[in-house]
């Protein structure tokens, strides 16, 4: 007995001792890089389909290159262009069709979450010759199928440079700001519709199809931009919360050899989200949907004369989303995805528009789609067939028959094909695993062998690159896993992870904070590695707090019926869902019913608030970081598509209002905002807090000056996560 005490002690005491040894993360740490991942950057395949080309940063700072890697060998075979005393350092690039030309971006400046302004030059890779493509910042350039021109926007106006001469011609001249954009997006279609560029060359560089948004009748939105002078100044710029007036878009056609500009009727078309020209240059597609975003239609515009067809129509009784994977056969035959059978799959259309056949069925769903290889029939393609917190890669017959996993690892497993689909290189990640990259032969999906000179082999796969150091390096830190499970609220299995201290006790009771998004369509339990707010709950684990993540109702992967419960009730049933799974985690010997907390950004800070006062008797603290209070204040496009409008629904709007209902507030609340949110408004919280102070509740919040909705820049993340650390201590 004796003997079996002294045992235990001693196990107990090297447990001690080697977690002693263990260092704990630091959020000095997190915000300063110190767990940076490898990757590789802008990956893109040659049109041989032999070689593929890599965007590298050297150890040189402002110093950049492309480099050609040769598939077979993983050798470089040549720097195409490096930045030098010629060549200005770039960050992006692109290819023209013929990959003779390239463009490069520098002196980069953000305007909104996806646009960008930029110095733009053109390389010639033969000639060595680098050619300015404007002395003025311009958005979008884009080479023409032959290389010989570049598209581009400048102060809302198409422009063409011609290469060889040097010559710029101004295609429209009515771009106004706040009035007219010709070729790129306004504010709202390039947050949700989720794209900035809104012209495209056709395959023969004949005609450029465009988009004009006419934003005069769009309500202004104004907030106060601080900085460093003896004024603040008001930016400005075109918003329509829910229930306001869209820009009018419409359609155009610009003829290259006689400059015309044609006009294509739509019919009145409320929004057009996507815009494809077919393999028949003179074939245009067109995605158009209603303003309830329940009616989709694909049309297809014969643009020798302009007359429009209709080729597919889809409803749904909520919404219809929109993606980027309609693609176009030889003969323009197309791939579609739908979640017309209650999952999203892939389907076949002949030209005509009409089903040929399903090519994906069961009760999964695709989550990706890679591409289609004609000469082998082969459609490729990423799902969560493995269970909806990994992602698989396959490929399968158009048919819907001779199906592959393509992938191994139980995890995250995504794929770049090369051009002619013979190779594919694999990053896969998991939960314990930071990126791996893997290069596959893509007829048996089998990592490819490496062998000497005399044909001997010499290795069981071919590893690109890993992040093996920075494993070598978290070895040193007190990490514990995620446990991965599902919790069973009303009838619905949720996904969930959770962490416990290193040192965990079952006898003890810990803590409980729990994290979430809830947005619809999204998912934050995934079996894939860290991201800087996974090494944060990290941290305070080892400071003895429990953290689990509840995906609820409403949330991505698990069937159309899951993600659309929610259609018309936003933030409903996704914060009945996060009270329940606390109530019920809190009845776990281990956790301590009476600190319990929650939080979130953006849609997750409207849930936090939102648990914090509905789930009064549950909760006692909330974060609430960067959140929208009302969904009045939000877009039209993303608030309507879930809510339709507020004068239709006025009270899917405003019974989950949290300022609506201020006296619920029991528990403790820290209330972040950045100013300079063009996203989700500032307004939001201000409403937030003075509905609290009339309420007369007591409350903790920060406010980050001309800081946007990811609140970062110099020591901003540092400071905000430090607030928010001390803030859990304090009250939980």
């Amino acid at each position: 007995m004796k003997k079996q005490f002294l045992l235990i002690l001693f196990v107990f005491g090297f447990l001690t001792f080697s977690l002693a040894q263990k260092k704990r993360i630091t959020l000095e740490e997190i915000w300063g890089g110190a767990f940076r991942t490898e990757q590789m950057d802008v990956l893109r395949s040659m049109k041989n389909g032999k070689q593929y080309t890599i965007l590298n940063f050297g150890s040189i700072p402002q110093s950049s290159s492309i480099d050609k890697y040769d598939y077979e060998s993983l050798e470089k075979v040549e720097t195409i262009v490096a930045s030098s005393a010629i060549v200005p350092f770039f960050t992006s690039y692109e290819f023209s069709e013929d990959e003779s030309k390239v463009v490069l971006a520098t002196e980069i400046e953000p305007i909104f979450r996806r646009s960008r302004l930029g110095i733009y030059y053109v390389y010639d890779i033969a000639s060595k010759k680098l050619i300015k493509i404007s002395e003025t910042k311009i958005q979008e350039p884009t080479l023409s199928p032959d290389g010989s021109k570049v598209a581009y926007v400048l102060n809302n106006n198409l422009y063409v440079f011609d290469i060889a001469s040097r010559t710029t011609k101004q295609i429209t001249t009515d771009g106004e700001r706040g009035t007219i954009i010709n070729g790129v997006t306004d504010w709202v279609y390039e947050e949700e519709f989720a794209f900035v560029r809104a012209f495209e060359w056709n395959n023969n560089g004949t005609k450029i199809a465009f988009l004009r948004f006419d934003e005069t009748e769009v309500p202004h939105f104004s907030m106060d931009v601080y900085g460093q002078n003896l004024y603040p100044f008001q930016y400005e710029f075109k918003y329509p919360k829910a229930g306001e007036e869209n820009a009018k878009v419409t359609l155009h056609v610009y003829d290259v050899d006689s400059g015309e500009i044609s006009n294509v009727d739509l019919g009145g078309a409320y929004y057009i989200p996507r815009i494809k020209w077919m393999n028949n240059p003179d074939h245009l597609s067109v995605q158009t949907i209603n303003r309830h975003q329940n009616d989709l239609k694909l049309h297809k515009v014969d643009v020798k004369d302009n007359s429009v067809s209709l080729l597919l129509q889809e409803k749904d009784e909520a919404y219809v989303d929109v993606d980027d994977d309609l693609t176009f056969l030889e003969n323009d035959s197309f791939i579609w995805t739908s979640e017309m059978d209650g999952y999203n799959h892939l389907y076949l259309y002949k030209k005509d528009g009409k089903l040929k056949n399903q090519i994906t069925q069961g009760p999964w769903e695709v989550t990706s789609y890679y591409g289609y290889d004609q000469s082998k029939d082969k459609v490729y393609y990423q799902s969560v067939e493995n269970g909806s917190i990994n992602r698989d890669v396959y490929s399968i017959s158009s048919n819907g028959k001779n199906k592959e996993r393509l992938s191994s690892k139980t995890g995250t497993n995504s794929a770049s094909f090369s051009a002619d689909y013979t190779y594919y290189i694999n990053t896969f990640s998991s939960a314990t695993t930071p990126y791996e990259f893997t290069l596959h032969k893509v007829a048996k999906g089998k990592r490819m062998k490496d062998y000497n000179q005399d044909n001997e082999l010499i290795s069981k796969g071919r590893l690109i690159k890993d992040n093996s150091d920075l494993l070598n390096k978290l070895e040193g830190y007190e990490l514990v896993p995620k446990e991965f499970s599902t919790i069973n609220i009303d009838g619905n299995d949720l996904n969930m992870w959770m962490m416990k201290p290193a040192d965990f006790d079952p006898n003890k009771e810990y803590p409980l904070l729990m994290f979430q998004y809830s947005g619809p369509g999204s998912q934050q339990v995934a079996n894939k590695w860290f991201a800087s707010n996974d090494y944060w709950h990290e941290m305070l684990v080892s400071q003895g707090y429990i953290v689990v993540c509840v995906d609820g109702r409403g949330t991505g992967y698990k069937g159309r019926d899951f993600k659309k419960v929610t259609y018309l009730n936003l933030v409903k049933f996704e914060t009945e869902d996060q009270i329940a799974a606390a109530k019920k985690l809190s009845e776990l010997p281990y956790v301590d019913e009476k600190r319990t907390g929650i939080w979130g950004w953006s849609f997750g800070g409207h849930m936090s608030t939102n648990c914090l006062l509905k789930g009064n008797d549950t909760f006692e603290m909330a974060i609430a970081v960067a959140p929208v209070t009302s969904w009045r204040f939000y877009d039209t496009i993303y608030t309507e598509r879930f809510l339709r409008t507020p004068q239709e629904n006025p009270g899917g709007y405003d019974n989950e209002s949290p300022f609506n209902y201020p006296e619920l507030l029991k528990g403790k609340y820290l209330l972040v905002h950045g100013s300079g949110d063009d996203n989700v408004h500032v307004q939001n919280s201000m409403r937030m807090i003075e509905a609290l102070v009339q309420a007369n509740k007591q409350f903790d919040w920060a406010i980050y000056p001309d800081k946007n909705h990811g609140i970062y820049g110099g020591n901003t993340r540092l400071h905000l996560y430090t607030k928010m650390t001390n803030f859990i201590k304090e009250n939980l």
